[in-house]
């Protein structure tokens, strides 16, 4: 069990959680979960068994506008019963007395999360293959709201989403670079030169990849698609760019990216965007921008991970300290990924 004495104040958070009168019987025990290095997540068990997951801001300073879980919470409460499958929502809480910080307070869901290599090579064959479809399909629900219906139409800027990334980020990485990197500068003009312009204004998760989904551990079909932190609107062929990013296979120059899709039997890349193709009617001319665009990120993300664990290593979790090099590689892909497209 690993402690959580630092990110929660467990005495008042228990009390606060049996207030909720969702029929949690005290006494409750908390443990921090998962292998996040963002938002940190918790798993409150009560006497019988029952369980809720929380999720709050990593220690320390935090950069403005990042790490907003009320925002989470604002998102998740608007896909409550929708075709985008998520955990049903409890509630958030802000009281000073309780917590310093905001706490998302949602239902845990049963089923597989692939964390480790050895989770993925568990899975049936035609499980592996299938998984990555079943999160394309996801991404493909969650691209089809009626962002007014579900009332997100006014969550972030409809101005062209590739330029409102591109500066963004490359603001994020000026507030949080442990060094300078002039591979990762020369990256960013190329994206600027290839960014596809105005597209579709979509609601656009942000994070998707496996470790972000937990799925029925016999069909692999995705029970839950989570970690909405980095959820905007935007063109949705960004969230196909993400999983791509995130997706190494066979043949890929070497990178420190959790490498469960090298499996045999996991889809190919090529099989994701075809099939995302096929399910969403899309155009994905342009998806090598949005691939690359997607390492791009990570790699700024890792960095401004670096920089909170160099800050305050309470941030380090069980993948350990992240080292410079992780953010290399990822910089040196995103290349040979425009390279191939030119």
């Amino acid at each position: 069990m690993n402690d959580v004495s630092e990110g929660l104040d467990t005495r008042a958070m228990s009390e606060w959680l049996q207030g909720l009168e969702v029929g949690l019987q005290p006494p409750v025990d908390f443990e921090r979960v998962g292998l996040g290095q963002s938002n940190l997540t918790y798993l409150a068990t009560d006497a019988k068994g029952a369980r809720l997951v929380m999720r709050r801001p990593p220690l320390g300073e935090l950069l403005a506008s990042a790490h907003d879980v009320a925002r989470e919470h604002r998102i998740l409460s608007a896909l409550q019963g929708t075709d985008v499958p998520v955990p049903l929502v409890h509630g958030l809480c802000q009281d000073a007395a309780v917590t310093d910080v905001p706490v998302l307070v949602v239902d845990f869901v049963e089923g597989a999360v692939l964390d480790d290599r050895r989770d993925a090579e568990a899975l049936d064959p035609a499980a592996r293959h299938h998984v990555g479809f079943s999160l394309v399909d996801t991404l493909t629900h969650i691209h089809a709201l009626d962002l007014e219906q579900v009332g997100l139409a006014d969550l972030a800027s409809h101005k062209p989403y590739g330029a409102r990334q591109l500066r963004r980020w490359s603001q994020q990485w000026d507030l949080s670079r442990t060094r300078d990197l002039p591979d990762l500068e020369r990256l960013t003009e190329r994206l600027a030169a290839r960014d596809p312009g105005p597209g579709e204004v979509r609601l656009v998760h942000g994070d998707s990849h496996l470790r972000n989904v937990i799925i029925d551990p016999d069909g692999a079909d995705v029970r839950a698609i989570l970690d909405w932190e980095l959820c905007t609107l935007g063109d949705p062929l960004a969230d196909l760019g993400t999983l791509l990013a995130y997706w190494p296979q066979a043949g890929d120059p070497p990178t420190m990216r959790f490498d469960a899709s090298t499996v045999s039997g996991f889809a190919t890349r090529t099989e994701l965007v075809e099939h995302y193709a096929q399910v969403s009617g899309r155009d994905v001319t342009s998806v090598p921008f949005w691939h690359a665009l997607g390492l791009w990120k990570l790699g700024i993300i890792l960095e401004g991970v670096r920089r909170r664990q160099l800050d305050d290593p309470r941030n380090l979790t069980a993948m350990g300290e992240i080292p410079a090099k992780a953010v290399d590689e990822l910089v040196a892909c995103a290349h040979v990924v425009l390279d191939d497209a030119d």
